[in-house]
């Protein structure tokens, strides 16, 4: 059977696919990179915004017009959250909740009476992501979350905390490096909370795997500010694990921030943020920021900008509010106007812009090792494309005297800025 996957959303999101995508492999079957040679299309949804719904019912409906022939199965926050809603969609022929998600594959195969092989009739060695060119994987590592921030309904579509066990992370990841994977990117709902149940935290589980694989690379996700562990900074004194962490802020009034349910004031991300960057060499901080909470005023609004100015993100996730149903967030009184929703994100991007130019220009004439994940051409030639340890896009010229670069690291000195796209520019380092 040829299996298409399709998703959007986040990394989670990723990590479950690529999972499935092992284990329809490990049953005989084969990915399909087309939609239209699938027998089955498998569709991850998100929810964690209205316009993520919206786009999780047109990506289902574009599958189905894609190939009406081909079985059709949802999964995901979305169709978790509303299950008559996905049901009923147009081809839609099994729905898999979140609960459900790890036994898809079998679900599958038991709603479909599809015929599996066993796995020792597989090829070896063999990854199908790997195939379609991917060089980094999504390692999910744990679901649900213990926190209820007034604006989220992912913790009621994911549910409780569970963590995944040490071995059976550290056997996926070696599993994956044999097979050519070159970076995980360690992923989770609740990321910091990993371990809760099971005697273990982040801190153990990042040192678990860097003493028990040799993956060259590996990253994390989303971790919460209030959930760095005690000697967490010291984990980065090996060179493997990327410096790198997306540290999600949200607002820089402490006032929005009680309303979020947040559990970090601005102060102490501020002197979080400082700590961090004085003991780890070239860290990399990126974060997320909601625009227009309800009853963000013009000073609250004022406050945030002010804030952020104190602060050095190379990236900024920008999102305008808009309200959830089905979280406390929807139902507070003052919803911001949609047109100084659109003010303030300008003004936000701006800003993000000009941190983002700090961060590459301090990047200037270093040298880096760099993990080449594509190769392209535009109207300046034939470019390698990869990122830096600490995530900043790079792109150096391809040389006519060398094998295939893709999926190598390769020691890259930055000679330029590329303003107009985000990205620094270098050349092979003799």
């Amino acid at each position: 059977m040829q299996v298409h996957f399709q998703t959007l959303g986040c990394r989670l999101n990723e990590a479950e696919l690529e999972s499935w995508a092992r284990q329809f492999r490990q049953q005989g079957h084969h990915v399909a990179a087309d939609i239209e040679h699938a027998d089955l299309v498998v569709v991850n949804t998100c929810a964690v915004t209205e316009e993520a719904v919206r786009k999780s019912r047109r990506l289902i409906r574009r599958a189905q017009r894609s190939n009406p022939q081909a079985k059709l199965v949802v999964s995901g926050c979305y169709s978790s959250l509303n299950p008559d809603e996905s049901s009923a969609l147009p081809g839609v022929d099994l729905l898999v909740e979140n609960r459900d998600k790890e036994k898809l594959p079998r679900l599958v195969a038991e709603a479909f009476s599809v015929p599996t092989m066993p796995q020792i009739a597989t090829e070896p060695g063999e990854n199908p992501l790997f195939r379609r060119g991917r060089q980094r994987a999504f390692i999910k590592v744990q679901d649900g979350c213990r926190y209820r921030c007034t604006y989220c309904i992912v913790t009621e579509a994911r549910g409780e905390e569970r963590s995944r066990p040490l071995i059976a992370i550290i056997e996926e990841i070696n599993d994956l490096h044999a097979q050519g994977i070159q970076e995980a990117v360690i992923t989770g709902v609740h990321l910091g909370g990993y371990g809760s149940g099971l005697g273990v935290d982040l801190s153990e589980l990042i040192s678990s795997i860097l003493e028990q694989t040799t993956i060259p690379r590996l990253r994390l996700g989303s971790l919460e500010p209030w959930d760095i562990p005690d000697g967490f900074w010291k984990l980065f004194d090996n060179r493997r694990l990327m410096p790198h962490l997306h540290l999600p802020l949200q607002s820089g009034t402490d006032s929005v921030l009680r309303r979020m349910a947040r559990r970090c004031k601005t102060a102490d991300f501020q002197q979080l943020m400082t700590d961090a960057q004085q003991q780890v060499a070239e860290l990399n901080i990126t974060t997320d920021i909601i625009v227009g909470f309800p009853g963000e005023s013009d000073a609250e609004w004022q406050q945030t900008m002010e804030f952020l100015r104190q602060l050095q993100f190379s990236h900024m996730h920008i999102f305008s509010y808009s309200p959830r149903p089905g979280t406390r967030a929807a139902e507070l009184p003052a919803q911001v106007d949609d047109a100084i929703k659109r003010q303030r994100s300008r003004e936000l991007h701006q800003l993000m812009s000009e941190m983002k130019s700090t961060s590459l220009a301090a990047a200037l004439n270093q040298s880096v090792d760099v993990l080449v994940e594509s190769r392209a051409t535009d109207e300046d030639g034939d470019w390698y494309v990869g990122y830096t340890p600490n995530y900043l896009r790079i792109r150096f010229p391809v040389s006519q005297k060398e094998s295939s670069m893709e999926n190598r690291i390769v020691r890259v000195e930055i000679t330029a800025v590329d303003q107009q796209n985000g990205r620094l520019t270098g050349h092979v380092a003799c």
